[in-house]
């Protein structure tokens, strides 16, 4: 299950008929498809009505009802009328990643069900399948209004509990509380949970995703990024916790698979959970993040990645310990180094303060208007200024002792008195999942960032005297430091581990252990505190939600449809197969072929290398009835769209026009990595893998014709 954010997200709702978002922008709340964005998809080729797309009136009717959540990370779609599930292979990566061992490594080997009883369990895991959603707004306003006058807590988390809580007593179903416009609009979605999930097959990472970090964001890309789960129900069909006895499931819905193809300019569609946007952001927030945030946290992570990597290639072990972390870790630093290069190269900022003069006029043409928001821009301009000092050390604070390395996180949960899954049995589990080498280097990085970097005046005065007994001349040996620190702490020895793991290591030792002290010594709080007392009365949080709401109304009075920032909930997004072109003289085309691997084989590199078996049958270029053209000579391995996407798209279905299956989204291109605050046309592209790809994966690659046979193909 996963942890639900309670933060009022910008988000927003289709208003009126009139200018349409330039482009394919738009992700557009799958439940409010109205007449004139179902006109403009027609435009473009689309062969549904909105009732086909989604109808929550007559389950099974729409194709959304084959399209699921993955516990609001990713997003999976129903494939066959036996529930299974596919997405993206990243999205797998941990579970994967948790069954590998040495022995059996199926991030490498590549995981495969050959029967229905070895698909896997996997602990935890959970769908959701979207039921309804209804407008609350009033029944919230009117329920917080009660709230205020009784004297009792009435922000988004208390309102968010009491809602969930009748609605799920009331329909049996999950519900879901979601703040749109920052409060101006109020929307519950009610889900069906199903927890009995079954891991049945992933392919190779040199398949899986063959260019590794490298292609990250990139252009052009040739990754088989997917993996097929099955989602089991008790014998009655209803959902129920894992058992030997479940079946699996009977959908109401599954996707129809095209091998038909597809060529530039083709209608396509993406519907799914697309995490959060952030678009209705100020120029002052943007620029925040673009000259300061970013490029601390960009640097420190970029390096953390380099330590990682290099004792990766070097230990096959340490790899695998560390595949997962890694991933994640370079998934982030790529993708918010991407966004600050392009809100330079776009000009952003710019972009934003051009709005910002619209919006200004907008409200001084109005004395009711230049009541409620005269002053905002200034305001605004005045809070980001007057914390950017304190950002700027906690930055440095939080990239290094909390963020720095895992074993970080191993002292915090040890050093809670209140949190004894610390210590024990846990404990050990953890250290197993570690190198201490690894975590060693990652410490004396931490330790000399924090050092150089950190304003003394948020250190302790415990710290001040340690840095100041390996300085001279005030310059302090941070590595010295950073050594005395590691050998001296009961967390990095052998004989330590093994006390903390049989729980003989009483509370006053952690609390004084040197290097457990030299990270937990800081308090995230002195920064929230310094923050606050920086930005005054109204804060950065109210002028923020004022902004977004003045920039609303703006937007409503002049007749133009708004679409929400992505909030995990389901989004369609529409456009055309199509490549662009990234620089000036250069070209992309729209798809690429596996005779692109070949050209990216390197055996040496771990990131271009082959198994045996994929070389082989890559360079026989036989496609079978899964390729295409004249003689079938013909394979496509990924494609590019301009579908408007973001984080929890990932697994998303590319459906054509008819609404069948012919591809998956997994990635964006470099070029789009702006779209968090800003959409940039004719750059933001939408990376996919065709289906006949996976397909022909399944079945000449790893001979899972049980699956072939179960999709009817």
């Amino acid at each position: 299950m996963r942890m639900k954010l309670m933060i009022a997200l910008t988000v927003g709702i289709l208003a009126g008929a009139g200018q349409m978002a330039k482009a394919d922008e738009g992700m557009w709340m799958i439940h409010a498809i109205d007449a004139a964005l179902e006109k403009k998809m027609a435009e473009r080729g689309l062969e549904l009505s909105a009732g086909e797309i989604y109808n929550a009136d007559a389950p099974g009717s729409s194709v959304a009802d084959a399209v699921v959540s993955m516990e609001f990370g990713c997003t999976g779609s129903i494939i066959s009328d036996q529930g299974l599930l596919i997405t993206n292979h990243h999205c797998a990566y941990s579970d994967v990643h948790g069954l590998s061992t040495p022995e059996h490594n199926y991030l490498e080997e590549g995981f495969w069900a050959m029967r229905s009883d070895e698909e896997v369990n996997i602990t935890g895991k959970s769908v959701y399948f979207l039921k309804r959603v209804l407008d609350v707004t009033d029944e919230v306003l009117k329920l917080q209004k009660e709230l205020e006058a009784e004297g009792k807590p009435s922000g988004l988390r208390r309102l968010s509990h009491l809602m969930e809580q009748k609605y799920s007593k009331e329909t049996g179903l999950e519900a879901w509380l979601s703040s749109m416009w920052r409060g101006s609009r109020y929307y519950l979605a009610l889900y069906e949970v199903y927890k009995d999930v079954r891991l049945v097959a992933a392919p190779p990472v040199s398949s899986a995703a063959f260019g590794g970090d490298i292609d990250n964001w990139e252009w052009p890309q040739h990754k088989c990024d997917f993996a097929l789960y099955r989602v089991y129900t008790a014998p009655d069909g209803s959902p129920a916790e894992y058992s030997k006895d479940n079946v699996p499931m009977k959908p109401v819905r599954k996707l129809n698979i095209s091998l038909d193809g597809y060529k530039a300019g083709d209608y396509t569609m993406i519907i799914g959970y697309p995490g959060s946007t952030n678009r209705y952001c100020s120029s002052f927030e943007t620029d925040f993040k673009e000259t300061l945030r970013h490029p601390v946290n960009n640097t420190i992570r970029g390096r953390q990645m380099d330590i990682i990597k290099g004792w990766m290639d070097k230990d096959p072990d340490i790899r695998l310990k560390y595949s997962d972390y890694f991933f994640s870790l370079s998934n982030m630093q790529e993708c918010f180094s991407g966004e600050q290069e392009c809100f330079a190269r776009f000009d952003v900022v710019e972009q934003k303060e051009a709005l910002e003069k619209e919006l200004q006029e907008w409200i001084e043409a109005s004395p009711e208007r230049l009541e409620k928001w005269g002053g905002i821009l200034e305001k605004l301009q005045s809070g980001y200024d007057a914390i950017r000092d304190v950002e700027r050390h906690q930055s440095y604070y939080r990239e290094t002792m909390i963020r720095g390395c895992q074993l970080a996180l191993i002292m915090r949960r040890a050093h809670n008195p209140r949190n004894q899954a610390g210590t024990g049995e846990k404990m050990l589990e953890k250290y197993a999942e570690l190198d201490l080498r690894v975590e060693r280097d990652l410490l004396e990085y931490a330790v000399d960032v924090f050092v150089k970097n950190l304003d003394p005046v948020y250190m302790s005065q415990w710290h001040k005297d340690v840095i100041a007994s390996f300085s001279n001349d005030g310059v302090c040996d941070t590595k010295a430091l950073a050594d005395a620190l590691w050998t001296s702490s009961i967390f990095t020895s052998e004989e330590g581990i093994a006390r903390l793991g049989r729980k003989e290591v009483p509370e006053e030792e952690i609390v004084s252990d040197s290097l457990c002290r030299f990270v937990m010594d800081i308090k995230s709080t002195d920064f929230t505190e310094a923050k606050a007392a920086a930005e005054g009365t109204p804060n950065l949080t109210a002028l923020n939600r004022e902004y977004t709401h003045a920039l609303y109304q703006m937007r409503l009075e002049k007749g133009i449809v708004q679409y929400p920032d992505a909030n995990s909930t389901m989004r369609i997004t529409y456009g055309t197969v199509g490549g662009f072109e990234p620089r000036d003289g250069v070209v992309c085309d729209w798809k690429t072929t596996p005779a692109g691997i070949l050209e990216k084989f390197d055996p040496a590199d771990y990131d271009f290398h082959l198994n045996d078996r994929q070389h082989l049958l890559y360079s026989a270029g036989e496609w079978d009835r899964w390729g295409f053209g004249p003689d079938g000579s013909t394979m496509y391995v990924n494609f590019l769209t301009d579908n408007d996407i973001t984080g929890g798209n990932s697994g998303s279905p590319v459906l054509n026009s008819k609404g069948e299956l012919i591809g998956l989204a997994f990635d964006g291109n470099k070029e789009s990595l702006a779209s968090d605050a800003w959409w940039t046309e004719g750059y933001n592209k939408c990376v996919c893998v065709d289906i006949r790809f996976i397909l022909w994966t399944l079945d000449r690659y790893a001979g899972m014709t049980r699956i072939i046979d179960e999709l009817g193909l």
